[in-house]
C-alpha cells in the first residue's frame, strides 16, 4: 500500500458493501477524497460537516421540497466528498433538479437501491482509513530513524535527499543559498534555472513570522513544486522540496519534508561548526595582518584564498563585532556557547551572500574582513548593503534567542587593499565607541558615515573636554545653578537651524519659555553667538561634550 496515496469515491465504490449502490450523478467528482464516513439525518448539516465526509442517509430531508437543494448545497460548501442515500425507506426516487444540481458541482451522488445496513458500511470504510493511517504513522516512523541514522553516519545531504526520494518516488529539490543545489533525479535544465530563480526571489525572503512554512511553486498544470524551509538561527539557508501533482493528496508528503528540513538544519549547522574547527590559518592571517608580518599585498590575498583578477578589483571591509553580556552573573560556559552561535550564525550569513571572509574570535570579540570582487562604481554601496543587513540579522538573532546579550558592529574604511586591515580595526573601534556614547550614532556602523565623528575620536579627550568647556562652560554652569536647560536647548536650537516653533516642539516647552532662554542664551554667549563663525564652534563643542560624556553631556553640569 502507497504511503502517499488517498481514497477516492471511485476507490470506495469498489468495496463489497457498495456492490448494490450505483452512481446517480457526480460523474466526474469521482477522484474526489474520502476522509470520514458518518451518517446525517438532520437539515442543517453545515456544522457537523468537514471536508473528505461520505455522507450516508435515508433521505429524510427529501421529504421535504423547501429544502432538498439547501441541504445538497450545504454538502457541497463544506467540500464533503459525496452523499450516498438508501431508497426505499424515506423516499423511492432521487428527483431530477438534484441530480441536475449536483452534476453541475460534480458532487457524486449515490443511491442503494434497497435498505442496507449503514453500520457495516462505516465499519468497513472506518477500518480502511485507519489501517492505512496506522501504516503511515509506521512508515514515518521508520523514515524518521533511518534518517537519524544518515544524519549521524554522514555530513552531505545527499545521503538524506536519497532517502527521502525512496520514501516518496517523486523527483526530490534541494536548494541552498550556501552551495550547489541537487536535484533527484536530474531535471531538465530550464525547470532547475526556473526553480533557482524562484527560490532567489520567494524562498531567501521569506518572512518566517508567517506560521504557514510551507511553499508552493507552480511550474505547469502537470508540476507543482512543494517546498519547506531548512532553517538556522532564524535564517533560512536552503530549502527542499518535491515535485507533485498540483492537484495531489500532500499530507503525507508535506510530513516526510518537514522531517527531511529539520534533519537539513542539523546537518547544516554540524557543518558549520566543524568549520570552526578549520579556522586556525585564519586566525593566524588576521593576527600576521594586525603585526605587520605580511608584506605583499599578493601574498596576503593568495593565503586569503583569493584568486587573482583579470578585471575588476577587489574591495575589503574590516570590522568588529562587540558582543556585551548585560545580565549579570552570566556564567563563562553561557558566554562562550553565545560566542560560538553568534560565530557560526556570521560565518554563514556571509557564505549565504557569496562574501570572502577572514574570521576571528577572541575574548568577546570577533574580528572581520570581508572581501568582494567587482567594478568600484557600484561595488562599495553593494559591500556596505550586504554587510548592513548581516549586522541587522545578527542583532536579530541575539534580542530573540540570547538573554540580555547586546551586539556593537563597526566597520573600518573600505579599501581596495588587504595589507591596511589594522587600520581597518582601528577605525572600527572608534565607530563602536562613537555609536556606544552618542544616541544619534547607535545605528551607525561604518566609519565613512561618522561625518565630524572621525575628526573628534582623532583628538585627546582632554582637549576636545577643554574646547567644550571654553565655548560652553558658561552654560554649564549657569544650568548647575539655576536648573534652566540652557545646554540642551541651544542644542535643540541650531539642531533646527534657528526655527524657534520646531524647537519649542522638540523641547515640549511653550514658546514663550524658549523666547526667555534665548534671551538668556544671547546674554551669556554674546549677541553674535548665531553667526557662522561662533555657531560652528558651539555645534563642534556641543557633539564634543556628547561624545565626551556618554550621551549625557548636554545634562553633565545640571
Amino acid at each position: 500500500m502507497r504511503n502517499d496515496r488517498v481514497f477516492t469515491v471511485r476507490d470506495i465504490l469498489k468495496r463489497p458493501v457498495f456492490g448494490q449502490a450505483r452512481l446517480a450523478a457526480g460523474q466526474e467528482g469521482l477522484e474526489r477524497q474520502v476522509g470520514w464516513v458518518h451518517v446525517l439525518e438532520i437539515t442543517n448539516v453545515s456544522p457537523y460537516v468537514s471536508q473528505h465526509d461520505l455522507i450516508l442517509s435515508t433521505g429524510l430531508w427529501l421529504q421535504s421540497e423547501e429544502g432538498r437543494e439547501v441541504y445538497l448545497m450545504q454538502l457541497i460548501d463544506r467540500e464533503a466528498a459525496g452523499l450516498c442515500v438508501e431508497l426505499g425507506t424515506s423516499i423511492h426516487e432521487i428527483p431530477e433538479t438534484l441530480m441536475e444540481l449536483a452534476n453541475q458541482h460534480q458532487f457524486p451522488l449515490i443511491v442503494f437501491e434497497k435498505p442496507v445496513r449503514f453500520v457495516e458500511i462505516t465499519q468497513d470504510i472506518h477500518s480502511l482509513l485507519i489501517n492505512h493511517q496506522h501504516q503511515l504513522l509506521k512508515s514515518l516512523e521508520t523514515y524518521s530513524r533511518e534518517l537519524q541514522q544518515r544524519t549521524l553516519q554522514r555530513t552531505d545531504i545527499s545521503a538524506v535527499l536519497e532517502l527521502l526520494h525512496t520514501y516518496a518516488a517523486k523527483p526530490v529539490v534541494y536548494i541552498s543559498s550556501m552551495e550547489a543545489g541537487s536535484f533527484v533525479p536530474e531535471l531538465a535544465s530550464e525547470m532547475e534555472q526556473a526553480i533557482y530563480s524562484w527560490y532567489s526571489q520567494e524562498v531567501e525572503q521569506l518572512d518566517l513570522n508567517d506560521s504557514d512554512t510551507e511553499l508552493w511553486f507552480h511550474m505547469d498544470e502537470e508540476k507543482a513544486l512543494l517546498c519547506y524551509p531548512v532553517v538556522c538561527f532564524g535564517q533560512v539557508f536552503s530549502a527542499i522540496g518535491m515535485i507533485v501533482h498540483p492537484s495531489a493528496a500532500v499530507e503525507y508528503i508535506k510530513l516526510l519534508l518537514d522531517y527531511t528540513a529539520k534533519a537539513a538544519a542539523a546537518l547544516t549547522l554540524r557543518s558549520q561548526f566543524l568549520e570552526e574547527k578549520m579556522v586556525r590559518n585564519q586566525n593566524e592571517l588576521i593576527q600576521d595582518l594586525m603585526n605587520g608580518r605580511i608584506q605583499l599585498e599578493e601574498q596576503a590575498r593568495t593565503r586569503m584564498g583569493l584568486r587573482l583578477l583579470v578585471k575588476g578589483q577587489y574591495w575589503f571591509a574590516g570590522g568588529i563585532l562587540e558582543i556585551e553580556h548585560q545580565m549579570k552573573g552570566t556564567g563563562r560556559e553561557r558566554m562562550e556557547a553565545n560566542h560560538q552561535d553568534i560565530l557560526v550564525l556570521l560565518r554563514s550569513l556571509l557564505k549565504k551572500n557569496h562574501m570572502t571572509s577572514l574570521i576571528m574570535l577572541k575574548n568577546n570579540q570577533i574580528y572581520l574582513c570581508c572581501a568582494k570582487e567587482g567594478t568600484p562604481n557600484s561595488l562599495q554601496q553593494q559591500l556596505i548593503q550586504t554587510l548592513e543587513g548581516v549586522i541587522q540579522d545578527v542583532k536579530r538573532f541575539a534580542r530573540s534567542n540570547l538573554k540580555q546579550v547586546e551586539i556593537h558592529a563597526g566597520f573600518g574604511k573600505l579599501r581596495n587593499q588587504l595589507l591596511p586591515l589594522k587600520d581597518s580595526l582601528l577605525e572600527a573601534y572608534q565607530v563602536i565607541e562613537v555609536a556606544r556614547s552618542v544616541t544619534p550614532m547607535k545605528h551607525v556602523h561604518f566609519y565613512d558615515r561618522m561625518g565630524i565623528y572621525q575628526m573628534l575620536k582623532a583628538m585627546p579627550p582632554t582637549f576636545l573636554r577643554s574646547f567644550a568647556m571654553d565655548h560652553l562652560g558658561v552654560l554649564v554652569e549657569y544650568d548647575r545653578n539655576h536648573q534652566l536647560r540652557l545646554v540642551e536647548t541651544l542644542d535643540a536650537y541650531l539642531a533646527n537651524f534657528g526655527c524657534k516653533r520646531d524647537a519649542a516642539a522638540q523641547l515640549f516647552v511653550h514658546r514663550q519659555t524658549l523666547y526667555n532662554r534665548l534671551e538668556k542664551l544671547e546674554e551669556l554667549l554674546g549677541p553674535n553667538y548665531m553667526q557662522q563663525e561662533k555657531r560652528v564652534c558651539l555645534e563642534i563643542a556641543l557633539l564634543a561634550m556628547a561624545m565626551i560624556e556618554g550621551g549625557d553631556g548636554l545634562n553633565s553640569g545640571s
